[in-house]
């Protein structure tokens, strides 16, 4: 919005009183019956412009004085002409600050006051001899009135839309980014997570072996090596998308199809995952089918953190319209800390949702663990 003193509001306010001492001068010739414009009337023809200068600051003052300063101008008898600007002006300013009686009031006074000068105080005001105002001229003024106060409103009305226009997309741009930062925190959860379980097992039993089984300890070095390049990798990646946002990834993302290498590096932490497929398996959207692998790694994953259990079970349900995840272990809960954030079946949830699918976990009523996701096809 404009403030007084800086470049458009005392810009404006130039600019109307140039218009004003112009045009009346002008009106001033065609009008013969009028008072001479002297220098009183040019000084009432800047007083107006002068108020606008502050008219953002104090809307309801300024459109009240301006229209004071109109009226004493009307009544000493001047020529018509511009000098309504300063009062359409200063309407606009007053009903777009949220100020709509005091601008209706202001305009309504001019408009009561004119009429009062036009058919009773004639009389006793300049110029001599003046007679009453014709009606039809009175009509026009009703007409000038409306038109102001229609045009503050129109106005008004379109700030106000743009403004809700501006905050929507302020809003939607706002969602967008918390809806892409809690994306690539599930991301980088799902990918850490995995990875550092594995990377974790194994250096234990690294270190367990080292002098006893030097050659089991380089297995289990080798696999850490492994597990932290696709940590790495997968990490790069989505490090890349924000470098470059709406870039095509360089690798595709994980699906189902990659279940063989999480079966092996679930294998490689020491546990032992059973696989067990009902009905005809199709191709996934990219969306479902990350979203599955994701699901899958990572309830693989609170096994080997949170479970004595050394095996799992995973088993996918294709049904017509709906694919049913289902990973059990038959436990106990080892109770230690397991060194994990605690959002892993938070992500495992909004993953599900995003898709209008459901995730449910809990213990199982003979021992162990079971999460089931639903994701709708």
């Amino acid at each position: 919005m404009e403030r007084a003193g800086r470049g458009p509001a005392w810009r404006s306010a130039l600019l109307v009183a140039v218009v004003a001492q112009i045009g009346s001068g002008l009106a001033a010739q065609a009008q013969s019956g009028r008072v001479e414009l002297d220098w009183a009337g040019r000084l009432l023809l800047l007083l107006g412009p002068a108020l606008l200068v502050v008219r953002h600051r104090h809307p309801v003052p300024v459109v009240y004085g301006v229209s004071a300063v109109t009226l004493v101008y009307l009544a000493a008898g001047y020529p018509y002409g511009p000098v309504f600007i300063s009062l359409a002006v200063a309407c606009f300013a007053a009903v777009i600050a949220g100020h709509r009686r005091a601008a209706w009031g202001a305009v309504g006074l001019l408009w009561a006051g004119h009429l009062l000068l036009g058919h009773w105080l004639y009389r006793y005001l300049p110029p001599a001899g003046d007679g009453p105002a014709p009606w039809g001229q009175e009509l026009g003024a009703t007409a000038w009135v409306l038109a102001i106060l229609a045009l503050s409103e129109l106005v008004r009305v379109r700030r106000e839309q743009w403004s809700r226009e501006r905050t929507e997309r302020a809003a939607a741009e706002r969602r967008r980014a918390d809806e892409e930062r809690l994306r690539i925190a599930r991301e980088l959860h799902d990918v850490l997570a995995h990875s550092i379980a594995v990377i974790n097992v194994q250096a234990g039993v690294g270190l367990a072996l080292l002098d006893s089984d030097p050659e089991q300890a380089r297995t289990a070095l080798t696999t850490i090596k492994a597990a932290s390049k696709e940590a790495l990798g997968e990490v790069r990646q989505v490090l890349d998308t924000l470098r470059a946002p709406g870039a095509a990834p360089r690798a595709p993302a994980p699906g189902l199809d990659r279940l063989p290498e999480l079966v092996e590096q679930a294998a490689a932490a020491g546990l032992g995952v059973h696989i067990d497929t009902e009905g005809q398996a199709r191709t996934l959207p990219p969306g479902a089918d990350l979203a599955a692998f994701r699901i899958l790694q990572e309830a693989l994953t609170n096994v080997v953190r949170h479970s004595g259990s050394r095996t799992a079970r995973v088993r996918l349900a294709w049904q017509p319209h709906s694919l049913e995840l289902r990973v059990d272990d038959d436990g106990p809960a080892t109770g230690s800390p397991a060194g994990g954030s605690g959002n892993g079946l938070a992500g495992m949830r909004e993953r599900a949702g995003a898709l209008g699918g459901t995730i449910e976990a809990g213990p199982r009523p003979d021992g162990g663990f079971r999460v089931v996701a639903r994701l709708p096809l």
